[in-house]
């Protein structure tokens, strides 16, 4: 699964000479006026002891790169920046593109804006995450072309210990913590769909929006 923390940073990739896809300065008012903040959702780091990446590394690679006000949260790899507005594959391609040869691995990169963002955790189901004790909540983030709706065809609950819904560009999906064990999360690595998004839970869902919010 993602969004996990790696408490061992030993033989993390090196980063490497950096790939400049995106201007180092914002030199004009023109340019600061079209600017957008992104978070960039790395999948696939720092979990079971593979493609170990330092988090001062990643950061350091972003702004070599160009990007702005960027800060990462947390070892599953989650990066904050601001971009002149771009399409998002685009972006994405150049995220990837920059990743993998700064640090030597097969990169992929699920991206959200801020307006996404503020959308996927505005439309959560009433009360989703509110109950840390009794429930686990997770948000499965989808890479385009998927979509919530054909997602949601393949990816199958327990009756009485999970509950998963539609969300805009995303699954929600909340089990019982107490019966943890029996639910269908876990199966969701061995479908053919689990290349095409990125797992993080309700808490770093929210508190990426909240460092988003706080880019000028």
């Amino acid at each position: 699964m993602q969004d996990r923390s790696s408490a061992h940073e030993v033989g993390s990739l090196a980063p490497r000479e950096r790939v400049r896809d995106a201007p180092s300065t914002r030199s004009s008012a023109d340019t600061l006026h079209s600017m957008s903040t992104y978070v960039a959702l790395l999948r696939g780091i720092n979990v079971g002891g593979k493609n170990l990446i330092r988090m001062a590394d990643l950061k350091t690679c972003f702004e070599d790169a160009g990007y702005h006000d960027v800060v990462t949260f947390i070892q599953s790899g989650n990066v904050v920046f601001s971009s002149p507005t771009v399409a998002a594959a685009t972006l994405t391609e150049r995220i990837e593109r920059m990743l993998a040869s700064s640090f030597s691995y097969r990169a992929s990169v699920v991206l959200r804006n801020r307006s996404q963002m503020r959308s996927i955790v505005g439309k959560a189901p009433a009360g989703f995450g509110a109950d840390r004790g009794s429930f686990r909540s997770d948000v499965i983030f989808l890479m385009p072309p998927l979509t919530a709706k054909a997602a949601m065809k393949d990816v199958r609950t327990r009756d009485g210990v999970d509950r998963a819904w539609t969300g805009p560009g995303v699954l929600y999906f909340e089990r019982l913590a107490s019966r943890a064990s029996q639910s269908r999360m876990s199966a969701i690595v061995s479908l053919p769909i689990y290349q095409r998004l990125t797992i993080r839970n309700w808490n770093t869902t929210t508190r990426l929006l909240e460092l988003m919010e706080h880019v000028q």
